[in-house]
């Protein structure tokens, strides 16, 4: 029971984290209120459910409808993984690729509808715009399966059935450090510096000549693509895609919890706030009836993770607003230096 707790904390951190950094580009940084973010993830699922599953349908020549067709795809696939790995790997990397570059390009579409808006306008012009595609994923069966799913290729299938989730769990976690380190070079350049500065006062960012559509659209097409990436994955570990795995209120709603809790602009905040939210989610979902009988709680027990995450994040905006480890100024080296000369 305690190895399989550490195992699901393990793998829903690193998802969790990946997402998390995208969305501290966008909201922790750039100001930029992404409530549309599980559209992000949810591109991750259409590349592993709908572009490599049709690619594979090609390669091996099955034909029929996505949902019965990427089962037979999966069957004769895991096999080839089972026998050589490295077919396991190069599905990853092509999806990997894959969703990097059509999170880009959906990524800059996504927001240019809305770039020019103001903050809450363009919070809820995302959402509403995310929430179309979803609709359309999930009552469409024939680009993923809709409703009904799709099977996906086990990439570990080489990998004995105890020691999946810790190998997928270790997998899931060098990408994610891998991720962390990319956004931590990214926002320490200018353009982090610029996402600041348009986050705190947009007028002083045009008056230096800088134009805020290109930054947000930019900004928003970075976001996507690395948020995708988690799709990529999640897809993978649950090997099915499933319109209903992708809501809002997963991918969307505990971000920003997590982001809050831990500190925006800040990313060792974000996986402090993603590590305390994770084990807290976890535990809940597992021990949520044993809570409600120990507590004689007056509702059912599956909207007791909702009401203590609705109750945090009143919490945090009321008392905490800078999160747990609250933001940096970013130390360039002119400014290191001044201040060394200072000392």
């Amino acid at each position: 029971m305690i190895v399989d707790l550490i195992q699901l904390i393990l793998i829903w951190f690193g998802l969790y984290l990946i997402v998390n950094l995208s969305l501290n580009i966008e909201f922790g940084y750039g100001g930029i209120p992404n409530f549309g973010k599980h559209l992000a993830v949810l591109l991750g699922a259409v590349v592993v459910g709908g572009i490599v599953n049709r690619i594979l349908m090609l390669i091996f020549g099955i034909n029929g409808d996505i949902v019965t067709a990427s089962t037979m795809v999966s069957s004769v696939v895991n096999d080839l993984i089972s026998q050589n790995p490295l077919y396991g790997i190069g599905i990853l990397l092509l999806s990997i690729f894959l969703a990097i570059v059509l999170g880009l390009i959906i990524g800059a579409l996504f927001i240019l509808p809305s770039a020019k808006l103001k903050e809450d306008y363009l919070g809820v012009t995302l959402l509403a715009i995310a929430e179309v595609f979803f609709l359309s994923t999930y009552y469409t069966p024939s680009i993923i399966g809709g409703y009904y799913g799709a099977s996906v290729p086990d990439i570990l299938a080489f990998v004995s059935g105890e020691m999946r989730g810790f190998v997928f769990a270790g997998l899931i976690l060098l990408i994610a450090f891998v991720i962390y380190l990319f956004t931590n070079k990214l926002l320490n350049t200018p353009y982090g510096r610029i996402l600041r500065a348009m986050r705190e006062n947009e007028n002083v960012v045009i008056a230096f000549g800088r134009d805020i559509m290109k930054i947000r659209i930019k900004t928003v097409s970075i976001g996507t693509a690395i948020a995708a990436i988690a799709g990529v994955l999640f897809g993978f570990y649950s090997a099915n895609v499933i319109g209903t795995a992708f809501t809002r209120v997963e991918w969307t709603f505990f971000p920003f919890l997590m982001v809050l809790l831990g500190g925006k602009g800040n990313n060792k905040g974000i996986i402090l706030g993603t590590l305390i939210f994770v084990i807290t989610k976890v535990l809940l979902e597992t021990y949520k009836f044993e809570i409600k009988e120990f507590l004689h709680l007056p509702f059912e027990a599956v909207w007791l993770e909702y009401i203590i995450f609705g109750i945090l994040v009143v919490l945090i905006l009321y008392y905490r607003p800078e999160g747990i480890l609250s933001e940096k100024p970013i130390l360039t080296k002119p400014i290191k230096k001044i201040m060394h000369n200072q000392e």
